[in-house]
């Protein structure tokens, strides 16, 4: 088991919220909200499905750059506050 940490990026859009996953946006994590929370919500729900629709289909993960992702070999918790 791998934990994945992705960085995202959730910013003002006009009346909403954009967010990307720049790492996995060739991929479509890319998404949006209302409010800067639910944009954040979007972008995990779709990352989610993202890395299952890369397994599915034996696409690796991408582990790089570094400052975009980190892979731990251990289960973690993470809490976005």
């Amino acid at each position: 088991m791998k934990t994945y940490i992705f960085k995202v990026i959730v910013e003002p859009d006009e009346d909403r919220w954009h967010a990307y996953c720049s790492v996995l946006e060739k991929y479509g994590a890319i998404t949006w909200g209302y409010t800067q929370e639910e944009a954040l919500k979007n972008i995990q729900d779709v990352v989610e499905m993202v890395v299952e629709e890369l397994i599915e289909d034996h696409i690796p993960i991408p582990k790089e750059p570094q400052e975009e992702v980190e892979v731990f070999s251990e289960p973690r918790a993470i809490v976005t506050i």
